[in-house]
């Protein structure tokens, strides 16, 4: 229902777009029925010039757009041979044109059509799949080029509570691929969900299918899947994979899901499934457990067990996507894309899709962005540190949004005002979703609502990001600087007002601020209107936690104790991957004691902590250390022998096992040696590579780290908890 207020679909119930002979092909699922719909599709372009297909011998249309910005001429096309020798001749011009890369966006923007409308996640038929594969004796990883590393089993379920185990128990490798894809088209998802889906289930399959020349035709209506490289952006880094498209159906890797959870919440310590089953609290009290190398063995010795491990890996893929797909399905109801690519792209991205389709809807010219430039930022400070008890939180709701709204803010290209009308609308749809949350008792309903509000609150805080994204076609580097500006002094305003009114101001970061509240302050709903009282219209505060002790580190790093004895910790210095599993073991129990001013304690944990290291009772992995290959390992060699590179345990590593490492993985290593300061590139083991037997790590490195550790937080600490005067 609020969908709908917002961008209208011409259609309900499609699950999916494709382009077939020269035609735009809607598939639809309502649901036991299923259907195609198909309608003429003309691709199109936008020029800077007419003439600029002036010499084009091709056949084209050219009609004016209203406005005079830079792209004000639609180019259609009467098929795509047409549309792609246009392409080619005009990148040979150097006058600016726009393309709209991807087919079926174009076809969404045509026919005035969301993916999704009408329809709830639960109707969505999504499926899961995981290959089992046993490796050939004296190799650590599968190879699916290596005759004997064979498929054995290939587990399934879906999203109607479907679940099938195809086995070479009753079939050769080749019948077992086969039997897959006879399920895929009987079962037909819309949806095909797999954890580490594009870098091992699907190429492995592809590759093994190709060597036993079995079609993959997984796509409706038989057609083959499809791969090509590719990328995308996740925070700081560029994920490289392998992307594949299954014609009317979307693919979706809960990897990629839980990674983009994380880049927001920075609570995982691994991406791994079985982690990710536990951390997400549905992991089957029954579940089976099978360390990645023994699948061979299992196979050879305990197939019963096998085929039960590998139920349980789809049954928990199947809850992961559940519980971390929705507001993608919600963003896809309302954006003019793919599911699969609302996934893989950013906000900004999507953002921009939303803004281009409004415009080309009312006909209008559409602009250049604008060359990237840097602005100033947010007000971030800690005013305090140390241990702080009876702390409360003041909140300014969604601050950058509520700037641009309440100073009616626009970028200055936006002469539609269509991102003002969208932000209003979607700040609007949020509080009737979150009242309707509210009201209703129905459980699914609320878990709809909740998914469908959330969603609602990622893109309005996305719009202040679009002001400052390079590639956005409205972007506004002044205007997002001013907002930043804007939202200083209000930041201040409410500075001022806490210091005057007698609080004890600790940490101020991007829109709110900790504070101890004055001796005199007990009533929170008062305070709250008094520090509202302050601040200019249409900025609404919220005095929205308080909290039995903080622990102030430093700027933007912090624990927080709730009156529920809960703890919460915040910041790259106190919990950052960079940080072995027992350095972060370790800040965690001590920060909580030191929120809890059990002081006593913190020698005894120094003791312990250092025992473990000394007596190896600590599991490798606490000392273990993971990091994510950010280049390929032909970049990393050729920035070394360029000299514009450093050597890296993890590449080295990588480079000298017998794996196919690619851009994104994850490489996990130890160190080996006996002295506390050592060459961390030349003494790094793969924790895969640790003996079985008599362990090799080494214990002055790791005791120096601790120790090391262990003064950072002297200053917290009194006297007579500081062991050995560290």
């Amino acid at each position: 229902m609020f969908l709908g207020k917002l961008v209208e679909s011409q259609r309900d119930k499609v699950v999916a777009v494709e382009t077939r002979n020269d035609c735009a092909v809607f598939f639809y699922h309502d649901n036991a029925k299923y259907r195609e719909e198909e309608v003429p599709f003309t691709p199109m372009l936008l020029l800077s010039s007419p003439e600029q297909l002036s010499e084009f011998s091709g056949t084209a249309t050219v009609t004016p757009l209203t406005g005079n910005m830079v792209f004000r001429f639609m180019a259609k096309f009467p098929n795509q041979k047409e549309y792609e020798s246009a392409l080619k001749f005009l990148r040979q011009n150097s006058r600016p044109f726009y393309l709209f890369r991807d087919l079926s966006r174009q076809i969404l923007q045509q026919e005035e059509t969301r993916l999704f409308s009408g329809m709830e996640f639960r109707e969505l038929r999504r499926m899961q799949f995981d290959l089992e594969v046993r490796t050939t004796p004296g190799f650590e990883f599968p190879n699916p080029d290596r005759e004997a590393d064979e498929i054995v089993i290939i587990s399934i379920c879906d999203s109607t509570g479907y679940e099938q185990v195809l086995s070479q128990k009753t079939m050769s490798e080749k019948e077992l691929i086969e039997a897959f894809v006879q399920t895929v088209a009987e079962r037909d998802p819309d949806v095909i969900e797999g954890h580490n889906l594009c870098r091992f289930d699907l190429p492995y399959l592809e590759t093994r299918a190709k060597r036993h020349k079995v079609k993959l035709a997984l796509g409706r209506g038989g057609a083959t899947v499809k791969s090509r490289s590719s990328r995308f952006n996740l925070a700081e880094r560029i994920i490289n994979y392998t992307r594949y498209d299954i014609f009317g159906r979307h693919v979706v890797d809960t990897l990629h899901l839980a990674m983009m959870y994380d880049v927001s919440n920075r609570n995982l310590e691994s991406y791994n499934l079985k982690y990710l089953a536990k951390h997400f609290n549905f992991a089957s009290e029954e579940r089976t457990y099978i360390d990645g190398e023994k699948i061979s063995e299992a196979w050879e010795h305990d197939r019963e067990k096998l085929l039960a491990y590998a139920l349980d890996d789809v049954r928990e893929t199947r809850s992961l996507g559940a519980l971390l797909s929705p507001s993608y399905f919600f963003q896809t109801s309302i954006l003019p894309m793919s599911y699969q690519d609302v996934i893989i792209r950013g906000s900004g991205t999507s953002l921009d899709a939303l803004f281009i389709a409004e415009y080309l809807k009312a006909g209008h010219s559409l602009p250049m962005p604008e060359l990237p430039r840097p602005f100033a930022g947010a007000l971030s400070r800690a005013d305090k540190i140390g241990i702080f008890e009876n702390v409360w939180h003041c909140d300014v709701r969604s601050l950058y949004p509520s700037i641009l709204l309440a100073s009616n803010w626009a970028p200055s290209r936006d002469v539609l005002k269509v991102f003002p009308r969208l932000l209003d609308a979607l700040r609007t749809f949020r509080l009737e979703a979150k009242d309707a949350m509210r009201a209703t008792y129905d459980l699914a309903e609320q878990k709809e609502l909740a998914a469908l509000q959330g969603t609602f609150k990622i893109l309005i805080n996305s719009f202040y990001g679009y002001l400052g994204f390079s590639q956005g076609a409205f972007n506004d580097y002044a205007l997002a600087e001013q907002v930043t500006a804007r939202g200083r002094e209000i930041l201040t305003l409410m500075l001022d007002f806490l210091t005057d009114s007698g609080a004890n101001v600790l940490e101020m970061d991007t829109d709110g601020i900790y504070f101890q509240p004055p001796p005199t302050v007990a009533d929170q709903a008062g305070f709250q209107q008094r520090i509202q009282a302050a601040l200019p219209p249409g900025i609404e505060v919220e005095l929205d936690a308080t909290y039995a002790a903080m622990f102030s580190y430093k700027s933007k790093n912090y624990a927080l104790l709730g009156y529920d004895n809960t703890v919460g910790i915040t910041g790259a210095a106190l919990k950052s991957r960079g940080l072995e599993p027992f350095q972060r073991s370790f800040i965690s129990q001590l920060i909580e004691l030191l929120l809890k001013r059990d002081f006593a304690k913190i020698p005894d944990l120094y003791y312990q902590m250092r025992d473990s290291i000394e007596q190896r009772k600590l599991p490798l992995s606490e000392l273990a250390k993971s990091e994510n290959l950010n280049d390929s390992l032909e970049s990393y060699k050729r920035k070394l022998a360029a000299g514009t590179g450093r050597r890296s345990a993890a590449y080295e590593l990588a480079i000298r096992s017998n794996r196919a490492y690619q851009s994104g993985d994850q490489v996990t290593y130890y160190l080996t040696g006996v002295k506390k300061k050592v060459s961390v590139v030349d003494n790094a083991k793969l924790l895969s590579d640790a003996p079985t037997e008599e362990r090799d790590e080494n214990i002055a490195y790791y005791l120096n780290k601790l120790d090391e550790l262990y003064a950072n937080f002297k200053e917290f600490l009194p006297e007579e908890s500081n062991p050995l005067g560290i």
